[in-house]
């Protein structure tokens, strides 16, 4: 059988179950398990599944509340405009000399943009793209990536390596990108990814949130932590009245970025 057919066969099982496993796909096609991760790659690469630690999942249809999110390419070329707004609203919030956690996601390489052209900052962050980004600013910055296993899109460390490193240190913020936001919480699609959020929390003496318009009043799969464990959130949009109503109580700032101006 063909790669291509092949991928196009797991494509339709993964319509049809919702999520497979290395293993039954290569028993299924005759295949090695080195043979059908590497096809997992490739079909995550393209967006037309999500590869996690030994299988994949289906991609929810844009706007769409689902089990999953989309490879990290896409959701750079969505609300884009909206992401780099709450970015450069973010990074005034910081002033020389703070130390900041910065997790991975299209909206927080945002903000690492925004946040090269500032001064004396240390950054502790697990993404490859936000170190480049904040490498660039000629040694403006202070800054420790974390090491760790590589994640399939590889801009990312994660797993036990990285909480480990991650709790050599502490820092004044945790600046968090999320999946998604409810009244009950913050919520990611990824458990490893929602391990070390939550690692950051745990050694972060505040917590910011960068969340864009979509991820309100929406539900993902991993809880991260409640409302009450966040302190600012910078989206691009008033929250809806229940969702504005939840983060009152629970103590939360809600800053609304300027966009388009």
């Amino acid at each position: 059988m063909k790669p291509e057919q092949r991928r196009e066969l797991i494509v339709q099982l993964v319509e049809t179950l919702g999520e497979v496993h290395v293993d039954a796909l290569a028993e299924r096609y005759g295949s090695s398990r080195e043979t059908i991760r590497r096809d997992l790659s490739a079909l995550d690469a393209r967006g037309r599944l999500r590869k996690f630690h030994g299988g994949a999942r289906g991609i929810a249809a844009p706007g769409e509340p689902g089990l999953t999110e989309g490879p990290l390419d896409a959701r750079l070329a969505t609300l884009r405009v909206e992401k780099d707004a709450i970015g450069q609203r973010a990074a005034t919030l910081f002033g020389e000399g703070a130390t900041l956690f910065v997790d991975t996601g299209s909206t927080t390489i945002a903000f690492a943009r925004a946040l090269a052209r500032r001064r004396g900052l240390t950054v502790i962050s697990n993404s490859s793209q936000i170190a480049a980004a904040l490498a660039q600013s000629d040694g403006r910055h202070r800054l420790y990536l974390l090491g760790g296993e590589i994640a399939a899109e590889g801009r990312e460390t994660l797993g036990a390596l990285a909480i480990q490193q991650l709790q050599q240190f502490t820092a004044e913020h945790a600046v968090l990108t999320i999946g998604a936001m409810t009244p009950d919480g913050i919520m990611d699609y990824d458990l490893r990814e929602t391990e070390l959020a939550r690692a950051m929390i745990a050694r972060a003496a505040s917590v910011t949130v960068l969340a864009d318009h979509s991820k309100l009043d929406r539900a993902a799969v991993f809880e991260v932590a409640s409302l009450g464990s966040i302190d600012r959130l910078v989206t691009d949009r008033a929250p809806s009245p229940e969702m504005g109503a939840a983060l009152r109580s629970a103590g939360v700032e809600v800053i609304v970025a300027p966009v388009g101006r």
